[in-house]
């Protein structure tokens, strides 16, 4: 085993690490990734991308099955299932690809492994058991991703019980589904399998589906999933699964009162867990706290040399806030002049069910926790003529002002391609925006973007369409 230099190793391939590893070689420093399973990340092979390719298929299969609405005549719409499966799985694999060319472009090494520390400096690949490589790096960055969580009693058998791998390849189209949890996993596949025409039943333990996102955008998109036929029970938990010979009864438990319900197949979407097993943190100064390292702002672990970034280090469980963090990351270690830490509260969050969900910053909720006075704009779909032309009235923009400063606390939106219009408002609060500059702004007609243009005029008394 040849034991080789760097200047920084990333352990991970995913989006967090393979981006900080092009912009360590950007700054001209010697740059190493080791990845076990596929570059590009449970995001890219088994998450973001390929979920999305299969969502658009069942927005496609959902026009088609509505396109009298648009003039239009269609008879006898089906789909195939196994190619819907493979064309989500080419897409993964070209972005796979993809990024193997960004390896050599940048003339990064790539080491097919598992990464371990191995003492101070020092990095021990293996694979299979056996060695791959020793090496060596002043830096080495832990970017490990996470993994899905199961409950006690409702372990995932693969067949089933799924998580979202088995949930993103079925070979069968199952009759009827239960999603355990309605964050953004859990939605999204709900919203996929109900499109395609599963009966749905989505069952969250807190109060509202979307639990994270304002109190009025949850309420928006639990009607909105009511009328598309999905069941919706929130404040209930599962107790126990029974698994059948092709299905599976699932005990739900709300309000005191204990329901059965037999679904063909059940998918777990209740949060992630880090991998932070086999790193030998052991003996290290790098604190672990429920399975998810511990870092200061600048993705710096408690012992010196050794850095994490991404789903590794915990919430929000997000592709883009890991490429952040290791651009930040790396930048901190070059020397880079201005190198400013990521601010949690100018990260977008993105739900890609339909309706889409989309927000930034502080609910209004959480605003008036803090304290603030706050400025309520919003602004429906039904107001904006390209949405009324594109047939997507079902949505709503909202805007948080702070009443004294006239900062943009947050936004949230609910609607067509909000997960693409949500960036306007993300570089609004990047540039420390006021209500002024955002009223003052020319939103192109027609667009959607128009409502969000309202949304902050209504803030202030101001809308002009509604």
């Amino acid at each position: 085993m040849a034991e080789t230099s760097f200047d920084v190793v990333i352990v991970g391939g995913g989006p967090g690490g393979y981006v900080a590893a092009i912009r360590a070689a950007q700054l001209g420093m010697k740059t190493a990734v080791v990845e076990r399973e596929n570059l590009g990340g449970i995001c890219l092979n088994w998450g973001c991308i390929p979920t999305k390719a299969l969502l658009r298929t069942a927005e496609v299969y959902h026009l088609m099955q509505n396109a009298g609405a648009y003039g239009l005549s269609v008879t006898g719409a089906t789909f195939d299932l196994e190619k819907v499966v493979a064309r989500s799985r080419a897409v993964a694999k070209q972005l796979s690809q993809g990024v193997k060319g960004l390896m050599r472009k940048h003339k990064i090494t790539v080491f097919d492994g598992h990464g371990r520390l191995a003492g101070k400096g020092k990095l021990h690949v293996e694979k299979d058991g056996k060695g791959v490589a020793d090496l060596t790096a002043k830096h080495i960055i832990l970017a490990t991703g996470a993994r899905a969580r199961s409950l006690p009693g409702l372990e995932p058998d693969g067949k089933l019980v799924w998580t979202y791998r088995e949930a993103m390849v079925p070979t069968t189209m199952p009759k009827s589904l239960l999603v355990v949890g309605s964050g953004a996993i859990g939605i999204e596949f709900a919203s996929f399998y109900r499109d395609l025409g599963a009966a749905v039943t989505v069952v969250e333990v807190l109060p509202r589906v979307l639990p994270v996102e304002d109190e009025e955008i949850s309420a928006f998109a639990e009607k909105a999933f009511k009328k598309q036929g999905m069941t919706i029970m929130t404040g209930a938990t599962v107790k126990a699964l029974k698994k059948g010979a092709d299905s599976v009864t699932a005990t739900v438990e709300a309000a005191g009162k204990a329901t059965d319900i037999t679904v063909d197949r059940v998918i777990l979407a209740v949060g992630i867990g880090g991998n932070v097993e086999n790193l030998g943190l052991e003996g290290t100064g790098v604190k672990v706290d429920r399975t998810h390292v511990t870092v200061d702002e600048y993705s710096r672990t408690g012992e010196p040399g050794v850095y994490a970034i991404g789903d590794l280090t915990g919430p929000p469980w997000l592709a883009h806030k890991a490429m952040h963090e290791g651009v930040v990351c790396v930048e901190k270690i070059a020397g880079v002049k201005g190198v400013h830490p990521m601010s949690a509260g100018n990260i977008p969050g993105c739900t890609y069910c339909r309706p889409q969900v989309a927000s930034v910053g502080l609910t209004e909720a959480k605003a008036k926790e803090q304290g603030r006075q706050v400025k309520v704009g919003r602004f429906p779909f039904i107001g904006n003529g390209k949405a009324i032309a594109l047939g997507e009235v079902e949505g709503l923009i909202k805007t948080v002002f702070d009443t004294k400063t006239g900062e943009l606390l947050g936004a949230h939106m609910i609607g067509a391609e909000v997960t693409e219009l949500i960036q306007g408002y993300t570089i609004a609060r990047t540039l420390e925006t006021t209500e002024a500059e955002l009223m003052q702004t020319v939103f192109p007609h027609p667009t959607i973007s128009e409502a969000m243009h309202e949304a902050v005029l209504d803030a202030y008394g101001r809308v002009l369409h509604i």
